[in-house]
């Protein structure tokens, strides 16, 4: 059974959440600061004050820009080295031009469903 309080308690919970997740933002921007001005940007480092360690690491990931990667590689003709992906655009508009039907892609398609909850309190008027 959801009551009346349960929604009170996850609304006063998520505000609390969004406080503290502001806090921590500040906090963690002060720390990035500090260290890119005494160790550099871009560069882990760590501090002990007391019995307390602050440590950064810094994580890089790269990702080829799709466009130019694919020109590049078929002027070096190593076309074996690009993956054909759907171009989704094309296909929703081949759908409501009808060029293309859905039962035509059937099996072919997947649907992810991903469920979100909100609480809000209403003001009375």
């Amino acid at each position: 059974m959801i009551t009346r309080e349960m929604l009170v308690h996850y609304n006063e919970l998520n505000f609390k959440k969004k406080e503290i997740e502001s806090q921590l933002d500040e906090l963690k921007k002060v720390f990035n600061q500090y260290f890119d001005i005494t160790i550099g940007k871009n560069t882990k480092g760590e501090m002990i004050i007391s019995d307390y360690k602050l440590q950064r690491q810094v994580r890089t990931t790269e990702k080829y820009e799709q466009e130019a990667t694919v020109h590049r590689l078929e002027e070096l003709n190593l076309t074996d080295l690009i993956q054909k992906k759907p171009d989704e655009a094309k296909i929703k508009s081949a759908l409501s031009l009808g060029l293309l039907k859905d039962e035509d892609l059937e099996g072919c398609k997947t649907i992810n469903t991903t469920q979100a909850i909100y609480v809000k309190h209403l003001e009375s008027k």
